[in-house]
């Protein structure tokens, strides 16, 4: 145990030292600050970008889900390479010839400064409220969790414990961040991508090496092993994967906190080898973070746990090593730092570059603008605090609370008008600014609608309907207007004929992989 946190404790060190060595002195450029000079290479695009994707909920909250539901949690993360594909060749090549800043600057462009300061105004909420607050509540849970005797001195009730390592582990994260800007975070990322991946395969072989060897996941937990659960299953039916490619074009395709490294890339070139390179990464963090929890449903198939968010937990202290333990936990931590530091560099940038500059003090310096980005960290950090107290608060009202499906429904509330958002502004020519502002409120209304009159159908199928009907909404209108044209030509890029060749395998990849594990 103190061999386990004497790691522990060496690793928070050492990325503190090389965020605080990245830090930037002197006057700063918003571009500097902000974007690391626009001078990213493909690794650092690669690595960044997927260990901002996967953070500790991954590893917690979808081990739980795929010791319930199997193989079929993966279709979360496989799936995204569809989003990512679209990324390269579509979105970022876009972003790139406008040297946008950030996304809002894009929808401004297509929409008008109304619906682009919606955009940004529920991005900054998103993010700096529920997805901060979800970061810190999960890597909470697991140190106490795993460590519950060693930060006992905390207090006696876990609650207050976990309250107190959220508070000093979002501490830790924004300070570098604030120093440093998006330089030190992807700094401290390359690194804290590689003990992530090394205390994930350390969990995976471990737990495969005691469910009996890898033919045992069909032998065992056979059942588990399929990508697509029937159409009535109430988490993850197959039906939900229209859904989940929708919300895609958002997440990959027009969020902040995931394009950054690419909107700060040296080129487009150096841009899309990092998506590509990254939708690769996928399909190990799918490995990493739902296999585990397969073979421990088949480990303990005769005493069930109480609290499938546990799973991933009870994986590291009764069959973990003391050492391997702290190594494992090691990377757990560093798939929080990497998500949280993203977090707080981009909600930084949308607030400094779309509010604070563009309504607040539009003749801001440059350094005036890092400083108000700087000081929105800091408020980020009381946000984040304040909903993951709130996820303490539910989590330990109700243990067998599933949270990752509540935090994904809750999200979608918000989610489903930024994908309508990003349809209109690619694949229509011409919508009027009225309806898009429309539809974004129809959206909102028909998600409660939908969730109040059908409170059984799946999130992910809702999310199609509200998604389809709304872009329905706008998109009969303008093309009765404007013609049947979808504006494609004016977007999009390649930075040659081997980028595509890439981009074909990665897609045909994913075809292969649905109908194998079907």
């Amino acid at each position: 145990m103190i061999l386990d946190a004497a790691i522990i404790v060496t690793y928070f060190v050492v990325i503190f030292a090389i965020g605080v060595r990245a830090r930037l002195r002197g006057s700063v450029s918003v571009d500097e600050y902000f974007l690391g000079s626009r001078s990213l290479r493909w690794p650092q695009i690669a690595v960044s970008t997927i260990a901002t994707n996967v953070h500790a909920g991954h590893f917690l909250g979808a081990a739980g889900s795929a010791y319930l539901y199997g193989l079929a949690q993966a279709n979360l993360e496989i799936n995204a390479i569809f989003g990512i594909l679209l990324a390269a060749f579509l979105f970022v090549p876009m972003y790139l010839r406008l040297r946008v800043t950030t996304i809002t600057q894009f929808f401004e462009s297509r929409f008008g400064p109304r619906v682009a300061l919606y955009y940004s105004v529920l991005m900054i909420a998103l993010y700096g409220f529920m997805y901060l607050g979800s970061a810190l509540f999960w890597a909470s849970y697991a140190v106490n969790g795993a460590f519950g005797e060693l930060i006992a001195f905390l207090g006696d009730d876990p609650q207050t414990r976990l309250r107190t390592l959220a508070l000093l582990l979002g501490a830790f994260s924004a300070t570098y961040t604030l120093l440093g800007g998006l330089r030190a975070v992807v700094r401290t990322d390359m690194v804290q991508f590689a003990l992530l991946v090394t205390g994930g395969v350390v969990l995976l072989v471990t737990a495969v090496q005691h469910l009996g060897g890898w033919s045992q996941l069909y032998g065992k937990t056979g059942h588990l092993m399929h990508l697509h659960m029937p159409s009535d299953h109430p988490k993850l039916p197959w039906t939900a994967i229209l859904g989940m490619l929708l919300l895609n074009l958002n997440y990959w395709g027009s969020n902040q906190i995931i394009l950054q490294r690419a909107l700060a890339a040296r080129d487009l070139r150096e841009a899309q080898i990092g998506l590509l390179v990254g939708g690769v990464l996928k399909y190990a963090t799918a490995l990493l973070v739902v296999v585990p929890g397969i073979a421990l449903a088949g480990i303990l198939a005769e005493r069930p746990l109480a609290d499938p968010d546990r799973a991933y937990l009870t994986l590291v202290t009764e069959f973990l090593p003391v050492g391997a333990r702290g190594l494992v936990l090691c990377g757990l931590f560093a798939s929080l730092m990497s998500t949280v530091d993203s977090i707080f560099n981009s909600v930084a940038t949308l607030w400094s570059v779309d509010i604070y500059r563009r309504y607040l003090r539009p003749h801001a310096t440059e350094a005036e603008v890092v400083r108000a980005g700087k000081g929105a960290i800091l408020v980020a950090l009381g946000t984040g605090l304040a909903f993951a107290f709130l996820q303490i608060h539910v989590k330990f009202t109700d243990p067998g609370f599933a949270l990752t499906h509540w935090f994904n429904e809750t999200t979608y509330y918000m989610k489903n008008g930024f994908v309508l958002l990003i349809m209109c502004a690619v694949f229509l020519a011409g919508p009027s600014r009225k309806l898009v502002g429309t539809g974004l409120a129809a959206s909102i209304a028909l998600t409660f609608a939908m969730k109040a009159a059908f409170p059984d159908v799946n999130y992910f199928v809702r999310t199609s309907v509200v998604v389809l009907t709304t872009f329905a909404l706008v998109a009969l209108p303008t093309m009765a207007r404007c013609g049947w044209r979808v504006p494609l030509g004016e977007m999009g890029g390649t930075a040659g004929p081997g980028m595509k060749r890439a981009g074909v395998a990665l897609l045909a990849s994913l075809i292969l992989l649905h109908t194998l594990l079907h």
